[in-house]
């Protein structure tokens, strides 16, 4: 699904979706649940890419329903891996993460992929702009692509509105809060959540921010 000029949605990965943002250097953003992909390559094939076709993996953060299929896909593609530096040793497996979601870890398991580089804030990987927006994890960033937030779980969307990460998966929630200010500050007309159908922005980050 074409969510924006270039930027795809990849259906199969409904539950956390992860999305394709074609150009030069074709870059796809989170990996979804373990398990899929298979289901992502058809995808790609879909939009006429084969798997070596993508130059970069980039994971907004560490939880395993969004590294589920990095190191296969990285294995097929070649792509270079990137995830920020604070979540980097718990998407390696070198750490575990605290609370709900160790339990989650436990009963999803995942296959731990070698992160190749970390995100910089300011940095630009294949024309998206990484946004840092920790809180939800350490390291979480949102990604920028012209005119649309590539938003992990920064927030998520039920019924066309946004609704914030929720504090059970939060690590931080000041963090969060700041993030979501912040964020906010940036212009955008497009948010494509993980979690939930993206929506245009309108006035919902105000409302969200009430």
């Amino acid at each position: 699904m074409e969510i924006a000029p270039k930027i795809h949605l990849l259906e199969c990965t409904k539950g956390s979706y992860s999305y394709l943002v074609l150009g030069d250097e074709p870059v796809l953003v989170d990996t979804s649940m373990p398990g899929r992909a298979d289901a992502m390559v058809k995808a790609l094939a879909s939009l006429g890419l084969k798997p070596g076709d993508l130059a970069h993996i980039v994971l907004t953060h560490l939880d395993v329903d969004h590294i589920g299929n990095a190191k296969r896909l990285k294995e097929l593609s070649g792509a270079t891996l990137w995830a920020p530096a604070p979540d980097i040793p718990y998407i390696e497996g070198a750490e575990k993460p605290k609370g709900v979601r160790r339990a989650i870890a436990g009963l999803m398991r995942v296959e731990r992929p070698k992160v190749d580089r970390a995100l910089e804030p300011g940095a630009h990987v294949g024309g998206l702009e990484v946004v840092p927006a920790p809180g939800h994890t350490p390291g979480h960033v949102c990604l920028i692509a012209r005119d649309t937030l590539l938003a992990g779980d920064l927030v998520t969307t039920r019924g066309g509105r946004l609704k914030k990460s929720p504090s059970f998966l939060t690590w931080d929630k000041a963090a969060l809060r700041q993030s979501l200010a912040d964020v906010g500050r940036l212009s955008f007309d497009w948010v494509c959540p993980a979690h939930g159908d993206p929506v245009r922005r309108g006035s919902l980050w105000e409302a969200l921010l009430e």
